[in-house]
């Protein structure tokens, strides 16, 4: 199984997480991943995952002019079933690693 299978898996659960945070936007989401480690994840293979996840109802998006000025930006912030999304993936996440981690440990 490749690291992209599994990091696929993963994905929307590190997305909610990251967006329950503060309202974001694409490329501020993909630098965060970045920064705990998810190098591999480009901006362009979020979109389809955050587009899903709108269409599911866990994202509302917002259209913001930037400061600076420029185009509009796209900022997305979880629903409440997406806050209840994330506290499901929590508990699922923790379950799954603990198991993975213990049998892992005994073939040490």
């Amino acid at each position: 199984m490749s690291s992209s299978q599994i990091l696929k898996g993963i994905l929307e659960g590190c997305l909610l997480s990251i967006i329950s945070k503060k309202e974001t936007y694409g490329y501020e989401m993909t630098e965060k991943l970045s920064e705990y480690g998810f190098t591999m994840v480009s901006e362009g293979s979020i979109y389809p995952l955050l587009l899903r996840m709108k269409k599911d109802g866990l994202l509302t998006v917002s259209q913001k002019k930037l400061p600076s000025g420029g185009p509009m930006r796209k900022y997305y912030s979880l629903s409440e079933k997406g806050y209840d999304e994330l506290e499901e993936f929590k508990k699922n996440w923790a379950a799954i690693s603990t198991s993975v981690h213990q049998l892992l440990k005994e073939g040490d």
